[in-house]
C-alpha cells in the first residue's frame, strides 16, 4: 500500500507541471505572427503609395492650371538686338522705315513739329521739312512717293515728296482727329486717338470703314501711332508701355507687347526727361522692327517672342486706359 501511495502521489505531480512544447508547434506559431506582421507592412506600403500617387496627381494638376493661366499665349516680350542714337527733342509723333537705313520721322509740338529723314545708325536729320508754328504734326505713312502726315486738333493732313521733303499738297481729312497712320500698299488706316480704326482710301482721302478695337470685348482706348507689320496694324497706346496688334479685318486685338523694361532703362539711366513711348517702325525686307518714344535719346532694334515668364497682372489695367471722365 506505501509503495502504491507513493507512486500515485508523483504521478499526480507529473500531471501537474505544464505540457512542453514541441519544436514542431513553436515555429509553425513564430511563421504565423512573421506573416501576419509582412501582411501589415504591405498593406500600410499599398496605402502610402497610392497616397503619393494622388497627392502628385493632384499637384500637376493643379500646377499646369497656374501654369495654363499665367503663361498666356497672347503676351508678348521683347529682345533689344541694337541702340541707335535717337534726337532726345524729337516728340515723336510717326515713325516709318523707308529703307537704306533711313527713316522717316514726324515730331509734334507746337512751334517744333516737322517731318525729317534720319540716318538710322547714326540719328543723325539729313532733311527736314519744318511746319507752321500753328500745327501740332501728327501720324506719318509712306505711300509710293508721297509721304502723308495728319495735325492734332486739326482736320488738316500735308503730303510731300519723299525724296526732298518738299511739300506738295494740303488735304482735309474725316477722322474725328489726326493721330496715327500706316498703310498696307492699297489702304491708309488711322487712328484719332480713341478706339477707332479708320480705313482710309489713299486716291480720294476719305475714311471708307472704320473698326472698334477691342480686346475680349472691351474698347482699347487711346490709339496712338501706327505700322503695318505682316498683316497686323500694330498700334502704340497712349500713356502706356505696350503695342496692340489689330486685326485689320475685326479690329480685334490678337495680342499684346510688353516694352516697360525700355523706359524703366532710360530711367534708370538717368534719363527723367523722356515722355511716353511712341514710334514704330517697320523693316520689312530684312524683318526688323524699331521703336522709340518721345524725347526719347536712343531708338531701338527690337524682337517679338512670346513670353516665358509667368504673368500676374492685368492687361486691362497695364495696356488699356480708361478715357478721361470715365468711371
Amino acid at each position: 500500500m506505501a509503495n502504491g501511495g507513493s507512486m500515485r502521489k508523483k504521478s499526480s505531480k507529473r500531471s501537474l507541471k505544464p505540457p512542453i512544447p514541441t519544436p514542431s508547434s513553436s515555429s509553425s506559431s513564430t511563421s504565423s505572427h512573421l506573416f501576419n506582421y509582412r501582411n501589415i507592412l504591405m498593406s500600410i506600403s499599398v496605402v502610402l503609395i497610392v497616397f503619393v500617387v494622388v497627392l502628385l496627381s493632384v499637384s500637376s494638376n493643379t500646377w499646369a492650371r497656374f501654369q495654363s493661366d499665367s503663361r498666356r499665349d497672347d503676351l508678348y516680350a521683347i529682345e533689344v538686338v541694337n541702340e541707335f542714337p535717337h534726337d532726345p527733342h524729337a516728340f515723336t509723333q510717326g515713325l516709318l522705315y523707308r529703307g537704306n537705313d533711313t527713316l522717316f520721322e514726324s515730331t509734334g509740338l507746337y512751334g517744333q513739329s516737322s517731318v525729317r529723314k534720319v540716318a538710322l545708325r547714326t540719328g543723325k536729320i539729313e532733311a527736314i521739312q519744318k511746319m507752321d508754328n500753328s500745327y501740332f504734326g501728327e501720324g506719318l505713312t509712306l505711300l509710293g512717293e508721297r509721304l502723308y502726315q495728319v495735325t492734332w486738333l486739326e482736320k488738316t493732313g500735308f503730303i510731300y515728296d519723299q525724296n526732298n521733303l518738299n511739300k506738295l499738297a494740303e488735304f482735309t481729312h474725316q477722322m474725328t482727329d489726326g493721330w496715327g497712320l500706316a498703310t498696307d500698299g492699297k489702304v491708309m488706316f488711322g487712328t484719332d486717338g480713341t478706339s477707332k480704326l479708320y480705313w482710309i482710301d489713299p486716291q480720294t482721302l476719305k475714311v471708307i470703314g472704320k473698326h472698334v478695337v477691342t480686346y475680349k470685348g472691351h474698347e482699347v482706348h487711346y490709339l496712338n501711332e501706327l505700322e503695318y507689320v505682316n498683316g497686323e496694324v500694330w498700334a502704340n497706346v497712349w500713356q502706356t508701355d505696350c503695342i496692340a496688334r489689330i486685326s485689320p479685318k475685326d479690329g480685334n486685338v490678337r495680342s499684346w507687347i510688353l516694352l516697360h523694361k525700355l523706359r524703366e532703362g532710360l530711367i534708370a539711366a538717368g534719363k527723367t526727361g523722356i515722355d511716353v513711348l511712341n514710334g514704330i517702325a517697320w523693316d520689312s525686307d530684312k524683318n526688323r522692327l524699331f521703336v522709340t518714344g518721345k524725347l526719347w535719346p536712343k531708338l531701338y532694334e527690337i524682337k517679338v517672342q512670346p513670353l516665358r515668364m509667368p504673368f500676374h497682372g492685368a492687361i486691362d489695367q497695364i495696356c488699356m486706359p480708361k478715357p478721361a471722365g470715365f468711371a
